[in-house]
């Protein structure tokens, strides 16, 4: 078993690396000049079991860009197996036609890690269920639902606890916590004008001096998490934290977190922090790297991993 970290996010690939008590493969991942990418693998790997770590956040093109290269070298090196290990799967959000004469850019880039070269795709809380239905290879999607209840648990003990789902696509995504938590579940209605632009509509529950915990996948630019903090706020909710998977935060997200009613906002380390992220008062993040790590093995060891999260 062989780990290959590409650039996007180094400590986590690191953490991994850590957690199986393997080295990283020794490699060159650079720029030409004109920011051209170039891939050397200074170790054989013929005949191995490969994972290449490499989360397709910010900058997205680029980073994808480096794993595709990254996976036709190891292609070409004649490795055994190659398993892109994608904690931050970027374009997930592009999954249907939004409109007329627009992409499905997440099919897009799924038969584009497939053509580069793995033969089996890790990743964690897609956006879209559906999308491993895009690949024609094994899709490993990895849930951080445990990970959350057991922290929730940790850090809210006591208190009179309500899952939110910050809108109704997350219904299923904020229930199984819930359900982990054996509280209620409420639910954000909100109208979405345009990308980037949500306004909250109402609170379906009652969150009246209840402690609510808002659990998504992703937050970009924080205005759907912020307008749901305002709204449960004005609805009589005591308090309100944050719980989401991919900590995106783009443009002043962070500042935008901080300056709005919640307790703490929780991410994974799925995407690397940002200086702000790291300086922040209410932002933290938790470790994935033991849940990645333990996938890795089970794939290379040919056993269960859907029993991780029985």
């Amino acid at each position: 078993m062989k780990i290959v970290a590409c650039n996007s996010n180094m400590p986590l690939a690191q953490a991994v690396a850590d957690t199986l008590q393997l080295p990283l493969v020794r490699a060159s991942i650079r720029r030409f000049a004109d920011m051209e990418i170039f891939v050397e693998f200074h170790e054989n790997i013929r005949g191995e079991d490969v994972f290449v770590i490499q989360s397709t956040s910010f900058p997205a093109n680029d980073h994808l860009m480096e794993l595709l290269i990254c996976l036709d070298a190891l292609r070409r090196s004649s490795a055994r197996r190659v398993t892109a290990v994608i904690p931050y799967f970027g374009y997930a959000r592009q999954d249907r036609k939004s409109g007329p004469r627009t992409p499905i850019s997440a099919k897009l880039v799924a038969n584009l890690i497939t053509e580069a070269g793995a033969d089996r795709v890790l990743t964690l809380d897609l956006h879209a269920g559906q999308i491993q239905g895009f690949f024609d290879i094994p899709v490993d999607n990895l849930y951080a639902a445990p990970l959350f209840a057991r922290d929730i648990q940790e850090r809210y003990a006591g208190r009179d606890l309500m899952v939110v789902s910050p809108d109704v696509g997350g219904v299923v995504r904020a229930r199984a916590i819930a359900t982990r938590l054996h509280t209620d579940l409420a639910i954000i209605d909100k109208r979405r004008e345009r990308a980037g632009v949500s306004e909250v509509m109402n609170v379906i529950g009652d969150v009246e001096g209840r402690d609510c915990i808002i659990v998504d996948d992703i937050i970009d630019s924080g205005g759907t998490h912020c307008n749901a903090a305002d709204a449960l706020m004005k609805n009589g909710a005591k308090s309100v934290s944050c719980y989401v998977t991919h900590g995106v935060f783009s443009g002043g997200a962070v500042a935008r977190v901080g300056a709005a009613p919640i307790e703490m906002m929780t991410v994974t380390d799925s995407i690397a922090a940002t200086e702000a992220v790291r300086t922040s008062a209410n932002t933290r993040q938790l470790p994935i790297a033991p849940l990645l790590a333990e996938a890795m093995r089970r794939i290379s060891e040919e056993s269960s991993v859907s029993s991780l999260f029985n």
